[in-house]
């Protein structure tokens, strides 16, 4: 959540983020509203309080007929106290509910607009011309069965649309991807962990996904739990109610989990194949820092997705996400969108998220400097979504017979194979 305090001290500022996120401006004079009566009524019962106690301290010292006076002024301080009490907690609950659904502050250099309105920072690799190589590109699936690594008729027939089976080479293949991967992160610092996939309601909101996001989420009515759509949220959660010291800092973990997400709002969009899914595996980057590191951390995440990517051999360009398509705990997000040759375009394979303080307020994650106490910063980067790097993989590096050559980096993890192969009928 944002900081009351700088939404007090300059409004417009978060009133203009607001507008470039497309979200309600409203809510902004609606919060400092509530603020403002959370304040008041928390400042008259602690009067009241106040009151009543000097009071009770002078009920035993009085003479008789004093003391039926006071004790009836004490009747009625009881009574006032209780509903000072009353307002403030009805001004406190109504001030959280707004301020969660306040996104997070923009980022001043980030582009205004829509999902279409980012901006190309970089292009990395080249785009190859296969028509020169001599042949017509194959899509993943026709690819991926050929090899026999994708089987998604049998995951429709057991789980319906949008969910597969990773089989034989395929298996095999999202293992090494995630070995190497987690190789990667182990290398540059990070702390490896295999998250839980089921969260508590306090770690979904938390990390910001229960609002515009709230859609995308599985939610176990029977037992108030969440299925998680990125390790993200229980990595942000781990020290949730902590205090950290400054010391300590950057603490850095690579969780490995699987993924759930409904994909609403895609009805129709990139049905074929294993692109866009209910259900994958997903090696997730995620830092605590200092405030002031938070944007050179920024640029570290996106610094670690740009070597992966690199390594597997993938061209790929590196966006900066507008504001309409940030999410609401973002305040800055590059995206890594890699070629995919069947369809002529890039797409996003990896981002990396800059949440300043908004995930640590509301999770309760402080750091201590001395005797100062404040919120830290939380930071996220996908470094390997395990379906659409296969997807990636298996339509950039394929060959005229249908085979399809291993990025060196993943050899190791494959028994040293250079090639996957179609199987004999």
């Amino acid at each position: 959540m944002i900081d009351l305090r700088l939404l007090r001290e300059d409004p417009d500022r978060v009133r203009a983020s607001q507008r470039a996120r497309g979200e309600d401006v409203g809510l902004v004079d609606a919060l400092l509203s509530a603020d403002e009566r959370r304040r008041s009524s928390g400042l008259r019962f602690d009067e009241l309080r106040s009151e009543q106690k000097s009071l009770g301290k002078l009920i035993p010292k009085a003479t008789p007929d004093e003391r039926a006076e006071l004790l009836k002024k004490a009747e009625q301080l009881k009574s006032d106290v209780k509903g000072a009490e009353a307002e403030q907690n009805d001004a406190e609950e109504e001030t959280r509910r707004l301020l969660l659904q306040v996104g997070n502050l923009v980022h001043e250099d980030v582009p205004v607009g829509g999902e279409e309105d980012f901006v190309v920072l970089e292009t990395h690799g080249t785009i190859r011309d296969f028509g020169a190589e001599g042949f017509t590109p194959k899509d993943h699936l026709e690819l991926g069965e050929a090899l026999g690594a994708i089987d998604v008729e049998r995951g429709a027939k057991v789980s319906g649309s949008r969910f597969y089976y990773l089989t034989g080479v395929g298996a095999l293949l999202e293992l090494a991807l995630v070995n190497a991967a987690i190789a990667q992160a182990t290398e540059a610092g990070f702390i490896p962990m295999l998250t839980p996939a089921l969260v508590r309601p306090r770690a979904m909101e938390g990390t910001g996904f229960l609002g515009q996001a709230a859609e995308n989420v599985y939610h176990l009515e029977k037992d108030d739990y969440y299925l998680v759509g990125t390790s993200e949220v229980p990595l942000a959660a781990y020290h949730m109610d902590e205090i950290i010291d400054a010391d300590k800092l950057p603490l850095r973990y690579a969780g490995f989990s699987p993924c759930f997400r409904r994909e609403a709002g895609t009805y129709g969009k990139d049905t074929r194949g294993i692109f866009r899914v209910h259900q994958f595996d997903k090696v997730e980057m995620f830092s605590y820092v200092a405030p002031e590191d938070a944007e050179a951390e920024h640029k570290r995440l996106l610094d670690w997705e740009k070597q992966w990517l690199t390594a597997l051999g993938l061209p790929f360009q590196v966006i900066d996400v507008a504001t309409g398509d940030l999410g609401s705990s973002a305040s800055r997000k590059f995206d890594c969108e890699a070629w995919i040759p069947t369809q002529g375009k890039y797409r996003e394979l990896t981002s990396a998220s800059n949440c300043d303080g908004f995930q640590a307020r509301r999770l309760s994650v402080r750091m201590r400097e001395g005797k100062k106490v404040q919120p830290l910063a939380t930071l996220n980067g996908t470094l390997c979504a395990v379906p659409r790097t296969i997807v990636a993989i298996l339509e950039n590096h394929q060959l005229a017979d249908g085979s399809v050559r291993v990025p060196e980096v993943l050899r190791p993890y494959l028994g040293g194979r250079e090639l996957l192969e179609p199987i004999s009928k």
